[in-house]
């Protein structure tokens, strides 16, 4: 146990705690680490409606792209934090998929012992319970997973 692990971030305060503690986990036992961040489907309601019809192109483009540049900001700062603690870490950015999903599935394809991730995440109302994402992976996962207040 703790071989290989997969620190999930958003760039929030959690998922920088979740970092920093996964971090300190990989530095203690030698670890192998995966940070991995994930950008949710991006979707719109715009219809036809009774105000003819939008074309939702150009704008889902111009939010899959700063989504994107999100992602790899969130990636740099993390992989900076890694080596400052002398780790070498890869990191990954998974788009259109759900956090939940893209944590389970990282850590199967990587054979990952153990997940680490915040409690919540940076997802609206939601956030005020125990993350229904980290509450999902936590029912999906088939290695520990270590969440972090």
């Amino acid at each position: 146990m703790f071989n290989s692990l997969l620190i999930a971030t958003d760039g929030s305060d959690l998922g920088n705690k979740a970092l920093a503690a996964g971090l300190e986990l990989a530095r203690l036992h030698g670890a192998k680490v995966t940070i991995l961040t994930a950008s949710d489907p991006v979707s719109t309601a715009l219809g036809a409606g009774g105000f003819g019809s939008i074309d939702a192109g150009p704008i889902l483009i111009q939010l899959e792209e700063r989504y994107a540049e999100e992602a790899q900001t969130i990636l740099a700062a993390a992989a900076g934090k890694a080596q400052s603690a002398g780790i070498v870490a890869e990191t990954l950015h998974l788009p259109q998929h759900r956090p939940a999903d893209a944590i389970v599935q990282t850590a199967t394809e990587l054979a990952c012992d153990t997940i680490v991730m915040g409690s919540h995440g940076r997802r609206g109302f939601q956030r005020l319970l125990l993350g229904s994402q980290a509450a999902e992976v936590l029912a999906r996962a088939s290695v520990p997973v270590l969440i972090v207040k």
